[in-house]
């Protein structure tokens, strides 16, 4: 069993240009970060004995494209969250004594689609076969069929849901890399154009290119690198249907339930001991979700939570603090931004900086619910 901060982040680095980035491919996207996150530790090419990243780029290509030979690779995909369930391997293969020090790398050209892939469903998959014969196809058409029952079933408005948006634009305000960063009202986000119902333009993820690698090693080695170690305290992962029609219940995420309190409970800590939060934020109604099913409101309350500016700037729990994927950025599978985030924070590092914080929770979600990876952070060791 891994101890609570036995393995720390060393190195965390986005690319150089985020948003419209049409001069680099994906895998110079992937490049870029690694090389900044490498730069920072003063690590070259032959000290990373372990990789990790996940399609379309495989672990073989940005080893051998950064010079690389490792001894451990991992090229888990689950969507978006694929990052933090990296993160809960790479700690595994530390602990076991796999590699030394691990990379974990993304890239990914959203908006410009430069050597990008068309990800549409296969026709003999379950969501081809099941799914896409009925109308909606991807995320914003998709996500509806849950969050209409969860509004229904727990009383959420369109105000609510809006609110989210809101929230989030105030901390984008306060980040110089956020794409947007114009304050926004309720009455904003409910005027703004429809996407899919009850999705509004500004309740939808942004569309951008990007890239973020972060170098993990043993805490006992982490003190010979000049950054700021950022400890692993606990992880968690799960997955449950890739179909969303067939979620178990529209109103609660499996995955979310499991991958949360887990990663919680290896990290030993109270909820009420977390001073920063990063929930994935694709659309509007993550944020909710994941309040919830990780324990730290009542089904039903967090709308309420939200709306009362506890998840604001001054708030008693710091949500998405660089704007998230909302304001800040979204290239498609936004997990690595999340964590990037968490780790500044846990730094001191961040544009909007949370004072004295010294847990972070990051919480991700990946293929609508299919997916969820959890890791808790502390900048103090245990």
């Amino acid at each position: 069993m891994i101890r609570p901060g036995e393995i720390a982040v060393v190195g965390a680095a986005e690319s150089t240009k985020i948003g419209a980035v049409p001069g680099m491919s994906q895998i110079m996207l992937h490049a870029d970060a690694a090389l900044n996150a490498m730069a920072e530790t003063g690590l070259k090419p032959g000290d990373i004995d372990g990789v990790a990243c996940v399609g379309p780029m495989m672990p073989q290509q940005i080893a051998h494209y950064l010079g690389i030979t490792p001894k451990w690779v991992d090229g888990t995909g689950v969507g978006g969250c694929s990052f933090m369930l990296h993160v809960r391997h790479a700690a595994a293969a530390i602990h076991a004594g796999y590699a030394k020090t691990i990379l974990i790398t993304h890239g990914e050209s959203g908006k410009s689609r430069i050597n990008a892939t068309p990800r549409p469903p296969e026709p003999e998959s379950l969501n081809g076969q099941f799914e896409v014969p009925y109308g909606p196809f991807g995320p914003p058409t998709l996500f509806p069929i849950p969050v209409l029952r969860y509004m229904k079933e727990r009383g959420v408005s369109h105000e609510d849901l809006a609110m989210v948006a809101v929230v989030q634009r105030e901390w984008a305000g306060r980040n110089p890399r956020a794409m947007f960063r114009d304050p926004i009202t309720v009455d904003d986000v409910l005027n703004s154009r429809m996407i899919a119902y009850p999705f509004r333009i500004l309740q939808c993820c942004l569309v951008t290119d990007g890239g973020g690698a972060l170098i993990l090693t043993s805490a006992d080695r982490a003190k010979d690198f000049p950054t700021k170690p950022v400890y692993i305290l606990g992880t968690g992962e799960s997955v449950e249907t890739n179909m969303v029609s067939q979620m178990k219940d529209f109103t609660s995420s499996s995955a979310f339930r499991v991958a949360g309190p887990t990663a919680i409970e290896a990290a030993g800590i109270d909820r009420s001991a977390v001073d920063h939060m990063m929930i994935y934020d694709a659309f509007a109604h993550l944020p909710l979700y994941g309040l919830e099913d990780l324990g730290f409101c009542k089904p039903g309350e967090a709308a309420g939570f939200i709306r009362e500016g506890n998840t604001r700037p001054g708030g008693k729990l710091p949500l998405n603090t660089n704007g998230g994927g909302l304001s800040y950025t979204h290239t498609g599978m936004y997990g690595m931004f999340a964590l990037q985030e968490s780790i500044r924070q846990m730094r001191g590092t961040a544009p909007a900086q949370v004072p004295g914080a010294k847990i972070s929770v990051c919480h991700g979600v990946g293929g609508m619910f299919s997916a969820s990876g959890t890791v808790v952070f502390s900048n103090e060791q245990p």
